[in-house]
């Protein structure tokens, strides 16, 4: 199978919640190390590296903003070999926000591309559902943690 084009991971979720508030929950790591990863060395600018970690895990990865938009965009390169993600923050009547994430250019052949844009749709998915469940009601799912349990082999 021959890529026509080059795969893009695409989630978004409605979050019944004030657009700076869930703005912030993504560039704060007090808030978003309730729902994604579990240390951060510092809040998300505008050419200021900071390094995330998932403890539970073991890794880490280097995040470099390259555009912040307050309330609306967050550009943003991360992961080895690095991707771009993008983050749109929208407004929605009734004090919600509908926040998509896009992440692209993956290394590698056409299946390793691919595969790649799978998980992360479906890490991006888990993230924005556990930042809803944090942000609405006060929930930390464990999301992220329970993905890959020690044990149970991928």
């Amino acid at each position: 199978m021959e890529l026509k084009e080059a795969p893009t991971a695409e989630t978004a979720m409605l979050i019944r919640r004030p657009v700076a508030e869930v703005f912030e929950a993504i560039v704060d790591p007090a808030v978003t190390t309730k729902f994604w990863f579990t240390h951060s060395t510092g809040r998300l600018n505008a050419g200021k590296p900071v390094e995330w970690e998932w403890r539970m895990y073991g890794v880490s990865t280097r995040v470099e903003v390259s555009e912040i938009v307050p309330n609306e965009k967050i550009v943003m390169r991360w992961s080895e070999p690095p991707t771009t993600v993008v983050w749109t923050f929208s407004e929605i009547p009734g004090d919600a926000t509908f926040l998509e994430v896009r992440n692209f250019g993956f290394a590698g052949s056409g299946d390793e591309q691919v595969k790649q844009a799978i998980d992360s749709t479906g890490g991006f998915a888990l993230v924005l559902a556990g930042a809803k469940a944090w942000l609405e009601q006060g929930l930390t799912l464990g999301l992220i943690g329970d993905r890959h349990p020690k044990g149970i082999s991928a």
